[in-house]
Formats: C-alpha cells, sequence, structure tokens
C-alpha cells in the first residue's frame, strides 16, 4: 500500500484477452490487486476481440477491484470496429481509459496511448516507397505525437507511461526476431526520454521479457500476463 515516503505500489497487468464466452474471470485476481496495490494498470488487450460484450464481462469483474484503474486499448480491442464503445464501456464502470491523455492519481500522473509497431533502432521501419508503408509509419509517428502531447500536460513531480505496444527491444526478446518490427517501435522511447519518467508500463509481447530500460535509463516493465513476474502472479508490482 502506499508508502511513508509518498509512493505508490502500482500494480500492472497486460493482455487479459476477455473472451465473449466468459471463460475466464477476473474477479479475485482484481479482489487480490486491491489488496496489495494503490492502483490498477492494464497496459491493453483487454479485450480478446474488441467486442462490447467482452467489455461489459470486464467491466462487471472491475466491480471487485476497490482501487483507480488506468488503462490503455491493445490491438486486439479495435479487432471488431467497436474500440469507442468499449471505452465507454469501460469508462462507465470507473477506469480511467488513457488515449493520449493524462490523470493524476494520488499524486502520481499515469500518461497512456496504446502506442503502434515500426521497429527499434536503426532497423526502425521509416517513411519510404509504398503508400502503405507510409502510412504505417505515419500511423506510429502519430501515436509518438499522442503520448509526447500527453506528457506535456503532466503536472505532477512523478509519472508513470502506460503503452500497449513496447517503446524497446529489451522487453520484446523471447518473440521471434522476424515479428520485432510489429511488437513496438524506438519511436516511443525516443518521446519518453525527453521527458521525466519514472516508469513505463506495456504489454503485447507475450513471449517477451519483464524488464528492460530506454536509452536514457528509464525502467520499462513487459507485464503481459503471461510474463513470468516477481510476484509469481499475472500482475507486478512497482513502487513508484
Amino acid at each position: 500500500m502506499s508508502k511513508s515516503n509518498g509512493k505508490l505500489n502500482v500494480a500492472a497487468v497486460a493482455d487479459l484477452h476477455v473472451k465473449e464466452d466468459a471463460s475466464v474471470s477476473y474477479k479475485d485476481l482484481f479482489a487480490e490487486v486491491s489488496s496489495v496495490a494503490d492502483v490498477l494498470v492494464i497496459a491493453g488487450d483487454l479485450t480478446d476481440r474488441g467486442k462490447p460484450y467482452e467489455a461489459e464481462l470486464l467491466a462487471a469483474d472491475l466491480k471487485h477491484c476497490l482501487i483507480p484503474v488506468a488503462a490503455v486499448l491493445g490491438n486486439h480491442d479495435y479487432e471488431s470496429g467497436h474500440a469507442g464503445e468499449v471505452m465507454r464501456i469501460l469508462s462507465e464502470a470507473g477506469a480511467h481509459i488513457l488515449d493520449g491523455q493524462n490523470v493524476e492519481i494520488e499524486g502520481l500522473g499515469f500518461v497512456g496511448a496504446k502506442g503502434f509497431a515500426g521497429g527499434f533502432g536503426r532497423h526502425m521501419l521509416s517513411s519510404f516507397g509504398e503508400p502503405a508503408i507510409k502510412a504505417m509509419v505515419a500511423e506510429s509517428v502519430d501515436e509518438a505525437m499522442r503520448l509526447e502531447n500527453a506528457l506535456r500536460k503532466v503536472r505532477t513531480d512523478r509519472a508513470v507511461v502506460v503503452l500497449h505496444y513496447a517503446p524497446i527491444a529489451d522487453t520484446v526478446q523471447g518473440e521471434p526476431p522476424e515479428i520485432y518490427p510489429f511488437l513496438g517501435s524506438s519511436r516511443l522511447s525516443e518521446t519518453i526520454d525527453r521527458f521525466k519518467v519514472t516508469a513505463v508500463f506495456h504489454g503485447h509481447a507475450h513471449n517477451g521479457t519483464y524488464r528492460g530500460t530506454t536509452p536514457a535509463g528509464t525502467p520499462v516493465f513487459n507485464v503481459a500476463a503471461h510474463i513470468e513476474k516477481p510476484t509469481g502472479r499475472p500482475y507486478a508490482v512497482i513502487e513508484v
């Protein structure tokens, strides 16, 4: 729980992939998280196919979460073309769904954007050639700009960033190298490193690596539910 030094325990998880068959319930997990953390972060892929009914199931489970929730959407949440409805349902359930925005919770700024693909370092995709490639790079740049605009509006001394796509290659290691460009983009870490950020959370790379750092040294945590974490649970708990 919150510390005498003003820091918070942030629980973070991603890639819940709630399905409309209600085959998995997160009620007990959310109740457990409420007893060990001050805030819950969910870093995308809240639903499996982006269907409103899947969001309704998650919203029902979130009633068992007694702490504030900050989340972003992931690529799966866009699959059915109802991302806006998914956001509305979960927002009405009390979650802060961040799409290029920030929210202050107990003195800590939470900045969220989905992010996008594009690759890392010198292998990052450039805007050259066919219109389809240029459109993909433009989407990657746009997501980085959304993140930057949200970071500029933070008024707290400490801030964390919540993404779905990875900002660095270190935390996607374990995935096939051939798909690295589709798991994230260095444009996100370039943006993060221009600001004072305490920690970054993301998901998407189910077989990736739990922890890495941006080039400037900001800790990055891949909190996909499938990743092994120090807690031994699907979620991590980080003091921020």
